[in-house]
């Protein structure tokens, strides 16, 4: 890439940075558009995007051998880092026939969990030995910040070997009283599922996976929490519930009933969550469901009957379960959320609209 191609991407950085940006998108006919508090917004002082300025900036990042894999599966992952401007994860995919990006701005340092605002109870999931924890949520809701921060508690406090495995790798970790070795899918690893099935000859204590993806991997997920692991994972999910329906319905009706015995057996939580814009414009906020899995939770799953789980979460919070509409009625009602934003957000108008006329 030629100095002003360079120099131009570096502004692009710089100026999703400075403000505080989220994501960065890069496409022909378009003027480059950074996300800020979740809506997409102009660069200043930028033009339209020709054609050949993205194919330079492709070209050039990703050099011959993932060009080959990006003409071959017409998309890529890869992370990227830039001194004194931090790292970023970047997708490059097709779109009219010539090339698109959409980067995402990574925090240098892992933000300590009690700055994520998070429920208190998740940090019960990092004193676990064995079993299996996830944290669902769409794209962009903070699913890897969350992550990172349980590793980050439980490489503070314990000597353990942590494996993680994740594409592209997100976070850097430290070596604190744990070991952490990380492993990026295409640099150090073929697949999750293969890279799965290694670490567990690799004496790991906490196995990270970035995603679970396919039946098999789910399957080697299962086994490792069933055999003394503690495994960390992310689904693409909107709640708890539809975490153990995707788990579950990615296995053959055949294989079904075992799978959720071992499920019931090994799941103990599931963090569910979504950024929501903050009523003063300073940023987003973490809003959280948390499922524990605790005896009625394991009997439901066991039986199939996980759209009753539900209900366990909206009465459960005797024993720090949360539910999605409780937290957002309880952030809206403490004026950091709108309500209309509450509304929307909830997956059940009705049931956020009870717990805002509750004192």
């Amino acid at each position: 890439m030629s100095d002003k191609y360079n120099d131009f991407m570096d502004f692009l950085l710089e100026e999703t940075m400075k403000n505080k940006g989220t994501d960065l998108h890069l496409c022909a006919g378009s003027k480059p558009l950074m996300r800020v508090n979740s809506v997409l917004k102009e660069v200043d002082g930028t033009e339209k995007l020709t054609p050949d300025v993205i194919v330079n900036f492709v070209e050039d990042y990703l050099g011959d051998e993932n060009l080959a894999v990006l003409k071959k599966n017409k998309s890529i992952d890869f992370s990227y880092s830039k001194r004194n401007l931090g790292r970023f994860r970047c997708n490059v995919y097709y779109q009219r026939g010539t090339y698109a990006m959409a980067i995402r701005a990574l925090p240098i340092e892992i933000p300590e969990f009690d700055t994520l605002k998070l429920p208190d109870i998740i940090k019960t999931f990092t004193e676990k030995t064995k079993g299996l924890v996830l944290v669902t949520g769409a794209t962009g809701s903070g699913k890897s910040t969350t992550l990172a921060s349980m590793i980050d508690l439980i490489n503070q406090k314990h000597k353990y070997h942590i494996i993680t495995i994740e594409d592209p790798l997100e976070y850097l970790h430290r070596h604190k009283n744990s070991m952490v070795t990380q492993r990026e899918i295409g640099e150090d690893a073929l697949d999750f599922s293969t890279s799965l099935k290694a670490a567990l000859r690799e004496d790991p204590d906490v196995i990270m996976v970035g995603e679970m993806r396919d039946m098999e991997t789910i399957s080697i997920a299962l086994t490792a929490a069933e055999t003394g692991h503690l495994v960390l994972s992310t689904l693409h999910t909107s709640s708890a519930v539809k975490a153990i329906d995707r788990m579950v319905d990615a296995f053959s009706m055949e294989q079904q009933n075992q799978v959720r015995s071992q499920l019931a057996t090994v799941l103990e939580g599931v963090i569910s969550q979504q950024l929501v814009p903050q009523k003063d414009g300073g940023g987003m906020r973490a809003v959280t469901e948390v499922m524990i899995a605790n005896t009625a939770v394991r009997n439901l799953i066991r039986e199939g009957k996980h759209y009753q789980i539900n209900n366990l979460i909206q009465s459960g919070s005797k024993i720090g379960m949360v539910s999605m509409e409780r937290n957002l009625a309880e952030l809206a009602k403490a004026d950091i959320i709108s309500h209309e934003q509450g509304s929307i957000r909830s997956s059940d108008p009705t049931i956020f609209e009870n717990y805002m006329k509750q004192r």
